[in-house]
């Protein structure tokens, strides 16, 4: 009786999955998981494989969620990324007003002890978005507009995003394991003379980044820490960022 019961009520299950199915909306959602378990992007065909189905058969989901903005398709590679689009829709960007509750405190409180402005980044759809900012409290500072889209490839935020995109060294090329290796990066911004960008990432618990925290130091008369000096100050934000997103398992 036991086992013809079982039977039964799998049969229903099966049953009621068959009757209620949306293959499309089942296809859609394959391809943002496997896109979000993902790093960097993939073609066309490699999502097809991923999920298990024909190119023809994902062609038409992937266009929508392409027009849609739930991905981005790169110009260049052709690659399709996971956009920040998901966030629009979980309680009004909750995750990131939860990257932004935990980031304000450290970094109102690294602003006003060095004295510079600081931002912090996430990667959107192939490029650098900044999306908050604390101004200097001094009379120097550089500001970055909130909301900004930066290229990944052409500034130091950019360089820890892609550095960190994974916890494991191995998975970038050398430039990038250095960057890695060497947990933060401190540089002459490309685009702005004057301006020495000090950035760390901001860690996810398996090692990855979810942010990058920048610095962009200008050094004036009225500078009162070096930039050297601004190096701890910049790594014990992110990290308070990063233990307050992330708080470390008790045994």
């Amino acid at each position: 009786m036991t086992g013809l019961g079982t039977s039964s009520t799998s049969a229903k299950g099966a049953s009621a999955d068959t009757e209620y199915a949306a293959p499309a909306l089942d296809k859609g959602l394959d391809i943002l998981e496997l896109l979000a378990a993902t790093s960097g992007g993939l073609s066309q065909a490699q999502i097809a494989s991923g999920v298990g189905r024909s190119v023809s058969q994902i062609f038409r989901v992937l266009s929508t969620l392409e027009r849609r903005g739930y991905v981005h398709r790169d110009a260049q590679s052709g690659l399709y990324i996971l956009s920040l689009r998901l966030f629009d829709l979980a309680h009004r960007h909750d995750p990131l007003r939860g990257l932004l509750q935990a980031s304000a405190g450290p970094m109102r409180a690294l602003a006003d002890a060095a004295e510079q402005s600081c931002s912090l980044s996430v990667e959107d759809a192939g490029l650098s978005r900044v999306v908050a900012q604390v101004e200097s409290p001094g009379d120097f500072g550089f500001r970055v507009r909130v909301g900004a889209l930066f290229p990944l490839d052409e500034s130091a935020t950019g360089e820890i995003l892609r550095a960190f995109r994974s916890s494991d060294p191995d998975a970038h090329g050398p430039a990038l394991r250095a960057v890695h290796d060497a947990g933060y990066v401190e540089r002459g911004d490309e685009l702005h003379a004057g301006v020495i960008d000090i950035v760390f990432p901001v860690l996810r618990a398996d090692g990855s980044a979810v942010a990058a925290l920048t610095v962009p130091y200008v050094a004036t008369r009225a500078s009162v820490l070096s930039a050297e000096e601004v190096l701890p100050l910049a790594r014990h934000a992110a990290s308070q960022i990063s233990g307050s997103l992330f708080p470390a398992s008790t045994p």
